[in-house]
């Protein structure tokens, strides 16, 4: 509870808040506080003068400096406003919290020698967000009283409060163990035993805990909200414009009369709902924290473990060089402290960081929780809407890289006491310890044509020197590995591979100390070379390969270039024992080519449905919007939010034939999904289709129509429920995307004259899940219409 301490005090007068009013821009102020800040200025110079004239200003702008001279020159305090420029500035004196507070303005001067004071409007800006308010007529009276908040205050207040004694005790009161609510006495146990036995008519009586019984004395009824524009009407309804409780007059006279309104009661289980479960993904955060602050606790006990055992290691070897290495090994010492210094300043930073930015995690969750448990309908609605945004602010706060230790707990230093007595000067630390093993950089790595690229990389938090790598081919038919590579490069190209052969590859670094072990094998796919005279076959490629014609090795030409154009894509396959990369696709000729296989058992005229290379691939967290959620080895979507969100697939298409289907797994509430194609760059919080990055379908429970570039086009009857199946055919020989619903074609051909780079593309929100399936066959409708002639 002492975490939610700081969300209970004033950013002005730093005390509990007393009196609180709710700004518009949902922060709190006391009454009193916000009546010291206000600022008086002319009606010329009001943000609402100034939209009259045409000035665009918002009412939460920041004010004119040159006009309004809010802010101090001097600091970013807040200052007062001194009329005109040639008016002197009111002094201001600072809080406790560093907020600039008004005194009381001087009195004016006579009235003989004053002019007439223009007209005068009273202006507040919020000391936490800085977005300046003019009042109107009412004042401070305009803003709604934060009850809920006032009561949030009250029980933390009493929860911290002296211990109750008894009331009965003669002499030393004692701690009083019990109330009884009917007498309204506090007693401990002997008193209660002597004055209050459980028998006879005493036994009805109601015992309780002295806290509880102390709210229940001390509490009066918490008055029950009413509307700021009409005091005497209680709030009923809520409007969802405006996102703030209402009465029945706003109704009926008031500017709410045009708005949407909902039910108060509705409004406030759905506030409380969503800001339950945005503090479950909070609550995930702060739990992932504290076990981050102990994982950062044990590596500052690991460094100093590690570095006594090291500097006892480096006394025995200085020692062991008599008088000459005396004088050098101060100096080494010295190095070794000042890298522990270091090592322990970057995890004692990262771990006081981490502390301050958890305490206000927590205090925030805890102060939720009171707020979740008001009853106050009205009162909750005022503020639920801030406090669900600060909790998902809070929690993106707790965003990648938060988690992760900056520092290492190991000494990757060695001394070499080899070197001979007259070389004791140049004694210093060196690097004794053999490279880890690299790792490949999948998403680098591809097939292109006959020739495969790969990148690699050293591990991550690795200080150790690396001289060169060495890349190892074997020779596409399961044979020995062999070197077609060694140099400082972590990219690199090899030319010349057979069409249609699957190559094995891997890779180590070596230094001056030794050669690291290999990185994980990677198996990579050529393609089939559907021009030349060689042996192709038709995918899918049996398992038993039949022995190419050319067998003379493969060339090991090399091609280092930073950057690749007309780069295939592939999808990752993991096994026990290495990763294998598939090539997603190659191209076609039309229907019903003649494959040459010279009496294989493929030797026969194909239709489009056998010729297709299937593709597997599943949805790119990489590049989704941040609201996906991800199931199922990422093959299954939903979303956080009630917006829509993309997501893509993590394949990637520029020919060929290509489908996959969508299951919809959640229909809740008769949303409207976007399915289809969009390029890597298009906009992730928006339907699908809104931009001109993608083509797409969106569908409801009774129709569908077809998006690109915010262009509706091709109404169609017949939607989706749960349990349906949306299917997305991409056909870049033809150039053209056309959908299906369980199997049957949805409308005409959706988009022509497609050209470029597509990836799968889904849109949705909160009320849809979809699982994605793919490597699957053309569908009927499709493949016997492209057997017509």
């Amino acid at each position: 509870m002492e975490e939610m301490e700081e969300e209970l005090k004033c950013p002005v007068c730093g005390s509990f808040y007393r009196e609180p009013i709710i700004l518009p821009c949902s922060h709190n102020l006391c009454q009193a506080c916000a009546r010291n800040i206000l600022v008086q200025t002319p009606d010329s110079e009001s943000p609402q003068s100034r939209r009259a004239s045409g000035s665009a200003v918002s009412d939460y702008d920041y004010l004119d400096l040159d006009k309004m001279s809010l802010y101090s020159e001097a600091d970013s305090g807040y200052g007062s406003y001194g009329g005109f420029a040639s008016a002197p500035t009111t002094p201001c004196q600072k809080s406790p919290n560093g907020v600039r507070v008004f005194p009381p303005a001087a009195p004016p001067p006579p009235a003989a020698l004053a002019p007439p004071p223009p007209p005068r409007n009273a202006c507040l800006t919020c000391p936490q967000c800085h977005r300046s308010l003019v009042l109107d007529e009412r004042g401070l009276r305009g803003f709604p009283r934060n009850r809920l908040l006032e009561g949030v205050i009250d029980r933390y207040q009493q929860g911290r409060a002296a211990a109750l004694r008894c009331q009965l005790c003669e002499k030393a009161p004692k701690e009083a163990a019990v109330m009884c609510e009917q007498c309204d006495v506090f007693y401990c146990d002997p008193c209660r035993l002597r004055c209050h036995p459980p028998r006879g008519p005493l036994a009805k009586h109601r015992l309780v805990p002295p806290a509880q019984g102390r709210v229940s004395r001390r509490l009066s009824p918490r008055k029950i909200s009413t509307c700021t524009d009409h005091e005497l009407e209680n709030h009923s309804m809520y409007c969802v414009q405006c996102k703030s409780p209402v009465c029945y007059q706003c109704l009926e006279e008031g500017k709410h009369s045009s708005h949407e309104v909902k039910a108060l009661g509705a409004m406030w289980k759905l506030h409380k709902s969503q800001l339950s479960q945005a503090l479950n993904g909070l609550s995930d955060r702060a739990k992932e924290a504290k076990e981050f602050l102990v994982q950062l606790r044990n590596m500052v006990q690991q460094i100093q473990e590690n570095s006594v055992e090291f500097e006892a290691c480096l006394v025995a070897q200085c020692d062991a060089l008599i008088d000459a290495l005396n004088r050098r090994k101060a100096q080494l010492l010295s190095r070794v402290n000042k890298e522990h210094e270091h090592k322990l300043k970057v995890v004692r930073d990262q771990i006081s960081h981490c502390t301050v930015k958890l305490r206000q995690t927590t205090g925030l969750m805890e102060y939720c929780l009171e707020v979740i448990k008001e009853n106050d309908p009205s009162g909750f609605l005022q503020i639920s809407d801030a406090l669900i945004r600060r909790v998902h602010l809070t929690e993106d706060q707790w965003g990648k890289g938060t988690l992760t230790p900056r520092m290492t707990t190991d000494f990757d230093l060695n001394l070499d006491n080899a070197p001979l007595l007259q070389s004791i000067h140049q004694l210093d630390f060196v690097q004794m310890k053999v490279p880890a093993p690299p790792i490949l950089q999948l998403e680098e790595c591809c097939t292109h044509n006959n020739s495969a690229t790969l990148s690699w990389k050293q591990p991550p938090l690795s200080t150790v020197q690396v001289e060169g790598y060495i890349l190892e081919l074997d020779d596409g038919n399961g044979g020995q590995f062999r070197e077609v590579y060694v140099g400082k490069e972590t990219m690199c190209t090899v030319d010349g591979l057979h069409f249609n052969s699957t190559y094995s590859a891997r890779v180590k670094a070596f230094n001056k100390s030794g050669v690291s072990p290999y990185s994980k094998t990677l198996v990579l796919q050529t393609s089939e070379d559907t021009q030349s005279e060689e042996q192709t076959l038709p995918f899918p490629v049996p398992l038993e390969r039949s022995q190419l014609r050319r067998m003379s090795p493969f060339s090991s030409t090399l091609n280092l270039q930073p950057s690749f154009s007309g780069r295939s894509y592939f999808e990752l396959r993991s096994s026990a024992h290495q990763l294998s990369l598939h090539s997603s696709l190659q191209s076609l000729n039309s229907a019903g080519c003649n494959f040459d296989t010279q009496g294989s058992p493929y030797s026969q005229l194909v239709d489009i449905k056998k010729m297709v290379a299937v593709a597997w691939f599943s949805f790119d967290p990489a590049s989704a919007h941040a609201d996906i959620i991800f199931s199922n080895d990422n093959l299954t979507v939903t979303c956080n939010s009630y917006d829509d969100r993309v997501v893509l697939g993590k394949t990637g298409f520029s020919k060929g034939l290509h489908y996959w289907e969508l299951s919809i797994d959640r229909y809740d509430n008769h949303p409207d999904p976007a399915f289809g194609v969009a390029r890597i760059d298009v906009l992730k919080d928006a339907m699908l289709g809104k931009d001109d990055k993608a083509w797409a379908m969106y569908v409801d429970n009774n129709r569908s129509w077809f998006m690109h570039n915010n262009s509706h086009t091709n109404r169609t009857e017949g939607g989706i429920t749960k349990g349906a199946t949306v299917g997305v055919l991409l056909d870049l020989t033809r150039r053209t995307l056309t959908f299906s619903i369980n199997e049957d074609q949805q409308g005409p051909v959706a988009f022509e004259n497609l050209e470029g780079l597509f990836f799968p593309a889904v849109s949705l929100n909160r009320n849809v899940q979809v699982t994605l399936h793919t490597g699957l066959p053309v569908p009927e409708f499709y493949a016997s219409r492209s057997a017509m002639p």
